[in-house]
């Protein structure tokens, strides 16, 4: 597991460090499977249009799918195959708690990412295995980070750090779920790889924290608002950056 070094911001402001963390039992596994099963049934019952299995940016389930972090020697690690059941169990998790709806139930994986120090001695096979094994469950998408980002930081900016790259559209064609990409897209590059082919949607992250009407002035050819990386989501100030960015005029 990864030692994380970034602090928690709390609800009283002050921030906390993570915990030194420790391998999960099996038995702590089968706890977590059926977590993700209350969490997307909470979400069925709450009116939800359909869930996403969070498995990207170092986070747990990449944890279990990179060796770079995952050095078990049980039937969780070694082999792809071994480190792939995780990420199957969590993803049947979510869709048995969805009512079986799969075709409500999507999934974010970052194949080029480091953030958290997430790495794989051979990302390229790992993720095609990965995407061929989500094909299996007839999924509403596969949500795909595009290697120019890497958690925050973007590799334009020179703030990703180097690592064997895994491209969306060398994934695509080895699944039959739509695929979304993310990751440092503007509103012409968005336009350009979706008329290629190379995807076949794309989400924005960033430029939706700073332009609340992002698709209107898609829409209609406006100008965006330059984000602030000080007032996201991780920033001391728990207050700037979330409502105050204006619409256009």
């Amino acid at each position: 597991p990864i030692q994380n070094d970034t602090s928690t911001n709390l609800q009283t402001r002050e921030q906390q460090l993570p915990t030194t963390p420790k391998a999960l039992s099996i038995e702590e596994i089968k706890v977590i499977m059926g977590q993700y099963k209350q969490a997307a049934s909470n979400a069925k019952l709450a009116g939800f249009d359909g869930v996403e299995l969070h498995a990207a940016n170092g986070y747990l389930v990449d944890q279990f799918l990179q060796n770079g972090v995952n050095k078990r020697t049980d039937e969780y690690g070694g082999s792809i195959e071994n480190r792939l059941r995780f990420m199957r169990e969590a993803i049947s998790a979510c869709i048995e708690g969805f009512d079986n709806e799969s075709d409500r139930v999507g999934i974010r994986l970052s194949p080029s990412g480091c953030f958290l120090e997430i790495s794989d001695s051979d990302p390229k096979p790992l993720f095609e295995a990965a995407v061929k094994a989500l094909d299996e469950y007839d999924l509403a998408y596969i949500h795909l980070v595009e290697p120019r980002i890497s958690g925050g930081a973007n590799s334009d900016d020179g703030q990703a750090e180097s690592k064997p790259v895994v491209v969306t559209k060398e994934l695509k064609p080895l699944t039959r779920s739509p695929i979304i990409s993310a990751g440092g897209f503007t509103p012409a590059t968005a336009k350009s790889t979706t008329e290629e082919g190379a995807t076949d949607m794309i989400a924005f992250g960033r430029h939706f924290i700073s332009n609340p009407d992002l698709v209107e002035r898609i829409r209609n050819g406006h100008p965006l608002n330059h984000y602030d990386r000080s007032t996201f989501y991780g920033s001391n100030d728990v207050v700037t950056g979330y409502i105050d960015y204006p619409t256009f005029q």
